[in-house]
């Protein structure tokens, strides 16, 4: 049994408060959104180096966007990186922190040493990565045309600062699909055989603060989600900590294609696979762990065990609702494809299934969508 905690977790009530205890100055480099640095950060006038990362392309990283960002920091003196923003910008600073040779494509395929040269600092404007206390940094790198993720110790950040008035400038939107995707990540950890008591915990209290939150909004409204924003990215720390430690699973290899071919975002695309998933999964063995997971689901949807994955999936679907894959005009007769492709490129997270899935078993999971 292994658990470790690497990074430093702070809570502040606003940016205000953390500047005053970090003292930003002219060694940090600051890479977030210009959405986020004008109403948050501009009137502090800060001596840091900023970038905005959608200056140099949108969407989810690639080693492209990377490169660029790299090439533009190389000659600066900077000794500390803080990442204020989602998860491009924080898969993106796990990269500037290590040494620096502007081709991020290597890194990812571990063709050169990785060294970290600088400290990093994250703070998170949705409540769904984990990322600030995870070791992993995600892109799709364009010349070999796949979506890789990078797991070193090197990733993990020094300080996860959590600041819920960051949480103000984020759609419903992509507030419903990151949250959804936090939630993803405790339930696959909780299945996932690298699990401990301690990441159980963890994966335990996320389940619980974001069922609680999920269930409040759908009650009250979307509007209503403000009141929750603490518990919401607390749930998401603690669900980042458990699969930090246990690992995601099938439910996020599925979803690589989606997100890789049809850029359908990272959150969206693990809603749109992971009831499915589960559902095989409890086909498939439905006495043990995952038993122990519908007992707990079951008491906090207050519903009967047998019913839990049906009550969860339908407050989901009250939260956002998913749609066919069809709508993002995902042809059927692709599914075989990538299910070909998870078994080859997503080994890393099948390890991690509660049960071993075949590749038939794949497309119908895909065709269940």
């Amino acid at each position: 049994m292994e658990f470790s905690l690497n990074s430093k977790i702070v809570e502040f009530k606003n940016f205000e408060e953390f500047n005053k205890v970090f003292s930003l100055g002219k060694n940090d480099l600051i890479l977030t959104n210009e959405f986020i640095y004008n109403p948050y950060l501009r009137k502090y006038n800060l001596e840091c180096n900023i970038i905005f990362q959608e200056k140099y392309g949108n969407g989810e990283p690639t080693d492209t966007m990377i490169d660029a960002i790299l090439k533009d920091t190389a000659d600066l003196n900077i000794k500390r990186v803080i990442a204020i923003g989602g998860g491009t910008v924080i898969d993106i600073s796990k990269i500037i922190i290590l040494k620096n040779n502007q081709i991020s494509a290597e890194l990812f395929m571990k063709k050169i040493d990785i060294l970290k040269e600088k400290e990093l600092v994250v703070i998170p404007t949705t409540c769904g990565t984990g990322s600030e206390v995870t070791n992993i940094s995600i892109a799709f790198l364009e010349k070999e045309n796949i979506k890789i993720g990078l797991a070193t110790p090197e990733l993990y950040p020094d300080y996860a600062v959590l600041i819920p008035e960051f949480l103000e400038t984020l759609p419903y939107k992509y507030f419903c699909t990151s949250s959804i995707d936090a939630f993803i990540h405790a339930a696959e950890s909780y299945l996932s055989p690298k699990a401990s008591i301690y990441s159980e915990m963890f994966s335990e209290k996320a389940m619980a603060l974001l069922i609680n939150g999920f269930r409040y909004i759908a009650k009250n409204g979307e509007e209503a989600r403000k009141d929750k924003f603490t518990e919401f990215l607390q749930g998401s720390n603690f669900a980042g900590i458990a699969f930090g430690n246990a690992g995601c699973a099938a439910v996020h290899a599925l979803s690589y294609p989606l997100g890789g071919r049809y850029h359908i975002p990272h959150g969206e695309s693990n809603q749109l696979v992971f009831m499915s998933v589960f559902k095989k999964y409890k086909k498939k063995q439905s006495v043990g762990k995952i038993e122990k997971l519908e007992i707990f689901l079951g008491e906090k949807l207050e519903v009967d065990k047998e019913e839990a994955f049906d009550a969860l999936e339908k407050l989901l679907e009250k939260i956002y609702p998913k749609k066919r894959l069809e709508k993002y005009g995902i042809d059927k007769k692709l599914y075989r494809e990538f299910a070909k492709e998870v078994f080859e490129k997503q080994q890393r997270l099948l390890a991690n299934n509660y049960v071993e899935l075949t590749e038939d078993e794949i497309i119908s999971i895909y065709e269940n969508i």
